[in-house]
């Protein structure tokens, strides 16, 4: 390890904390996010629920919701399994990258390092793949306890505050989610530590970049967004 490399760790590490807070903030340079703007989606679309009695719509959306949640945990359990068998094949990745002459030569002991930062990247994006799909479930229940259109409009209070319980375990199970999904977009840009640190900088920015033109800047940011929103 080499200073570069560990400047090249702290540069992913902050863009990676950059963005989370970025996408985190209701608006930013008068612009509101992509997340944000769905956020204010999923509100609209469970105060909709009160004003109907058939909640089955409102049970498809959740599964769709689960089942995009468990392939992405499912898909990290493979790729930590991936990369556990490349610790198994040290030595004949090694032989390989000495072959090649672009990348640039660390050792057995830092490609283990770099392999097990992997691991730890999709490790932590499992963890919550899971437990988004756990509040997703609990989120499916909480559904439930909203009640039918003839009680809410003798009780609208408590139909309001059932529904704004929902809302934020929804919002929460979203949040979860994207940092799963977060951590294998930033996994990408990690690929470019076993070429050499300044391609993972290099690398790490431009996942930066992509992620937030896709949050602030995306067609489709502008199609959930009225004209006044924009």
């Amino acid at each position: 390890m080499t200073v570069t490399d560990y400047c090249a760790m702290a540069l992913f590490v902050f863009l990676w904390m950059a963005y989370a807070w970025i996408t985190g903030q209701k608006r930013i340079l008068k612009r509101t996010s992509l997340t944000m703007a769905m956020a204010e989606r999923r509100r609209e679309w469970i105060l909709n629920s009160l004003t109907r009695d058939l909640k089955m719509i409102d049970t498809q959306i959740m599964g769709g919701l689960q089942n995009g949640t468990a392939f992405f945990a499912s898909t990290t359990i493979f790729a930590i399994g991936g990369c556990f068998a490349l610790l198994g094949a040290t030595e004949q990745v090694d032989a390989i990258i000495k072959d090649i002459p672009y990348i640039v030569q660390g050792g057995r002991a830092a490609f283990e390092m770099k392999v097990s930062g992997l691991i730890a990247l999709f490790a932590y994006s499992f963890f919550k793949f899971g437990w988004s799909y756990r509040l997703f479930n609990y989120c499916t229940i909480l559904f439930g306890t909203i009640p039918m259109m003839a009680e809410a409009e003798k009780d609208p209070a408590r139909s309001r505050e059932a529904a704004e319980i929902t809302i934020r375990m929804n919002i929460i199970a979203a949040s979860h989610f994207n940092a799963g999904l977060r951590a294998i977009f930033y996994s990408i840009g990690y690929l470019g530590w076993f070429v050499s640190p300044y391609i993972f900088m290099l690398t790490t920015v431009l996942v930066f970049i992509v992620l937030l033109r896709r949050q602030f800047f995306s067609e489709a940011r502008l199609a959930l967004l009225s004209d006044r929103e924009r």
